[in-house]
């Protein structure tokens, strides 16, 4: 007659099986969250080409992670080299038509007109007037 172990099934302790278990999870985990990918972008110089605004659309994945944002960063060209987020956005949609509209050298216009929730927005970055329009009607 065969015998039955206390160790269950394929001969695993109690230790071994949490073990098996837990690298499983950790994979499927690893597989299902990923980082951002960047599903638009766009670039706009000021007039006197000293700035430069960049907005570009992430989208993240994962269980309990997923979600659509908008940044729109500024950096100044021939200084700093890094960029300063100056508006964040958080959408449903893909797209909400997100425009950056230079009115002179020292005022960016921001305009979207799809539903989105600003969760931060700058007045002002170096000097640059930073003014954001919901075209959406929400």
């Amino acid at each position: 007659m065969p015998q039955i172990n206390e160790c269950g099934i394929g001969g695993l302790s109690g230790t071994q099986r949490v073990a098996w278990l837990t690298t499983i999870l950790l994979c499927i985990l690893a597989c299902g969250c990923r980082d951002s990918d960047t599903i638009w972008s766009a670039e706009s110089p000021s007039p006197d080409g000293r700035w430069i605004a960049t907005a570009r659309t992430q989208q993240y994945g994962g269980p309990g992670t997923a979600g659509i944002q908008s940044f729109v960063s500024l950096r100044q060209l021939g200084g700093r080299q890094d960029s300063v987020v100056v508006l964040q956005l958080t959408q449903d949609t893909a797209t909400i038509d997100l425009r950056l509209n230079w009115l002179d050298p020292l005022h960016l216009e921001i305009t979207y007109s799809q539903p989105a929730s600003v969760d931060f927005q700058a007045i002002t970055c170096g000097g640059v007037g930073i003014s954001v329009r919901n075209l959406s009607g929400g």
